[in-house]
């Protein structure tokens, strides 16, 4: 019969920056990995869990099932990293359409201000999860509709002409 022998808690990680601002993850060995980027596992429909540190290679060093279980000093770091990579603004309203063919010029408001934005095409409104949908602009940028049902009813009117 095998003996259970119980270690105490370590903390299996420490995330700081270094000098030159790039996040550092330290592991329970010791090891320094310079550079770690976080990923979200499903930034848009569920932001707050899953994420992983992975390395310059690309290789994941370490997993959080729930972002709540990251102390709060190291989750401003990660957050930081994540919202200077990741900018998604949101459309709050549709203001006009040039046109109902693509493409089609629109003039939108969103979380950053107003903007305009040129659709090529009809399928680069996506659905990403219920009424949550993606729209991508003709320079590549992304722009999100938390819930397309929210929106004002001018804005649902356009937007029905493109789904």
């Amino acid at each position: 019969m095998s003996k259970l022998t119980i270690k105490p808690y370590q903390k299996p990680h420490q995330l700081e920056r270094d000098a030159l601002g790039r996040l550092v993850l330290i592991d329970a060995a010791g090891n320094r990995h310079i550079d770690v980027h976080p990923v979200r596992a499903f930034p848009i429909t569920a932001p707050s869990s899953g994420l992983s540190l992975m390395d310059q290679a690309g290789k994941e060093l370490c997993w959080f099932a729930d972002i709540g279980a990251i102390p709060e000093g190291e989750l401003a770091l990660i957050e930081e990293v994540i919202a200077a990579r990741e900018f998604m603004p949101v459309i709050e309203k549709i203001i006009q359409v040039s046109t109902y063919a693509t493409p089609s010029i629109w003039d939108i408001e969103t979380n950053r201000g107003p903007t305009r934005i040129r659709l090529k095409g009809e399928e680069d409104i996506r659905r990403i999860a219920g009424n949550t949908l993606l729209i991508a602009d003709s320079n590549g940028l992304q722009f999100l509709i938390k819930d397309s049902t929210a929106l004002d009813k001018h804005s649902k009117k356009l937007l029905d002409r493109f789904r």
